[in-house]
């Protein structure tokens, strides 16, 4: 079905596919793309020095940091607003300009603030900044793209762009390390935000073919605002649930020293990968649980289940065969980093638990009460790694999971509060 410009389909449920299908199609789509992002981490890993790979992973860091703040919730809001009946089109219009700008805002910012705060670490060629610019914006509307195709019923396109996006990159690199040994940062960069960029355009091919999209991007305050005041409180939720992965290689990196943040970086990223099927059965549950809100306990039991048996199986393969697989960067990782590997992927079962909590109360309308939670515990989470930092990254990987494990306890008490007094579902 095609719209007319600046529109989409009316009816988000016209296109709807099962909760089930988008749940593993973007879990499909983020194991790819997580696969080939640590085939680049190898690559890049045998093309230049451990300090490069640790500026570049913090960089990557800084990214991602700058996505998540520039979203503002516009993914979230989107979700909200098409599940109450909104027409898709516009509410996308809104959120795509809001997102844009709010992207480039902070990245410029963000390499102003490292030139002046931090010039002895900074990158300040020409090719890192424009590079990382469009990194920012790009990866900022990704975000929005996949929530707004998981409202839409398609998170299962998730797939072609993320392994399109992750294997140019992965091309990138390899063409790098095999013309140019001992590439430098703002290189690796390079390589690293075609991926996301290629991603983003996919993403957006998709959003017209499938839904009949075509975006036109406004910043009218009349749209803007009322998408602003739904999607800041998921916005500050959702900064607690990335910031404490984020800020570490960052931190790490100018903190305590590259090498270190080279060393911690392969091991989160890796059990990210298991941590990404509960974050990303939360962001259906959610859309799910605002779609049909009587349905909010079956539907928070249901993802459950499967976040644990799709992360777990992924989080198994990582404790078993964690030495190997990091021994593809080179030896020196694996000794440092697999068993913060192990650590990391036993931290499954509590973020699961720490992902359902935070579903139920967004669709609930509980935010003030998962963002205090959620800040207490990312700022645990961190001082505690931090702390640990001396000892290398299999002690901070231990003391993050303690301090995810006592969170998790807590949350999972009061989930069950919270579900006991919803109301019956509706068979």
């Amino acid at each position: 079905m095609r719209a007319k410009a600046g529109t989409a389909v009316p009816d988000g449920s016209a296109v709807r596919h099962s909760a089930l299908r988008s749940s593993l199609g973007l879990v499909a789509g983020k194991a790819a793309q997580t696969g080939a992002g640590f085939a680049f981490w190898i690559v890049a890993a045998r093309a230049t020095s451990d300090r490069e790979v640790g500026l570049t992973t913090a960089a990557v860091s800084a990214v991602m940091i700058c996505t998540q703040l520039a979203v503002l919730g516009a993914g979230s809001a989107v979700i909200v607003a098409v599940g109450r009946g909104e027409p898709p089109g516009r509410v996308l219009d809104a959120a795509f300009a809001i997102v844009g700008v709010a992207g480039t805002g902070l990245a410029l910012g963000y390499l102003v603030l490292q030139s002046a705060v931090m010039p002895d670490t900074a990158t300040t060629s020409v090719l890192f900044w424009l590079t990382f610019l469009v990194a920012a914006v790009t990866g900022t509307l990704v975000i929005v793209l996949d929530q707004a195709l998981v409202a839409l019923g398609r998170g299962a396109s998730a797939t072609l762009r993320y392994a399109l996006g992750g294997g140019v990159s992965l091309v990138a690199a390899a063409l790098v390390a095999w013309l140019a040994h001992g590439a430098s940062a703002d290189v690796l960069m390079a390589c690293w935000t075609l991926g996301t960029t290629v991603a983003c355009v996919v993403g957006a091919v998709q959003l017209r073919r499938l839904v009949g999209y075509r975006p036109r991007p406004s910043l009218r305050p009349a749209r803007g605002r009322p998408l602003l005041a739904l999607g800041i409180p998921h916005q500050l939720l959702t900064l607690t649930e990335r910031a404490p992965g984020l800020l570490l290689p960052l931190l790490l990196a100018h903190m305590v020293a590259p090498e270190a943040a080279a060393y911690w970086y392969p091991a989160w990223m890796m059990a990210w990968a298991a941590y990404s099927a509960p974050m990303l059965m939360g962001i259906v549950q959610f859309s799910e649980s605002v779609r049909d809100a009587d349905r909010l306990k079956s539907t928070t039991w249901a993802s459950l289940r499967l976040s644990l048996a799709v992360g777990g199986l992924a989080a198994a393969v990582l404790v078993v065969f964690a030495h190997p697989l990091l021994s593809l960067l080179g030896e020196r990782y694996a000794e440092s980093s697999a068993g913060a590997l192990r650590w990391l992927a036993a931290g499954l079962v509590p973020y699961a638990v720490l992902q359902a909590y935070n579903a139920v109360c967004r669709a609930s309308g509980r935010y003030a009460e998962a963002i205090v939670v959620g800040t207490t515990l990312g700022i645990a989470l961190c001082v505690s790694a931090l702390s640990a930092a001396d000892r290398g990254a299999s002690a901070m990987a231990l003391a993050w999971l303690v301090v995810l494990s006592i969170g998790a306890a807590a949350v999972g008490l009061r989930l069950l509060a919270v579900l006991r007094h919803t109301r019956k579902d509706i068979r």
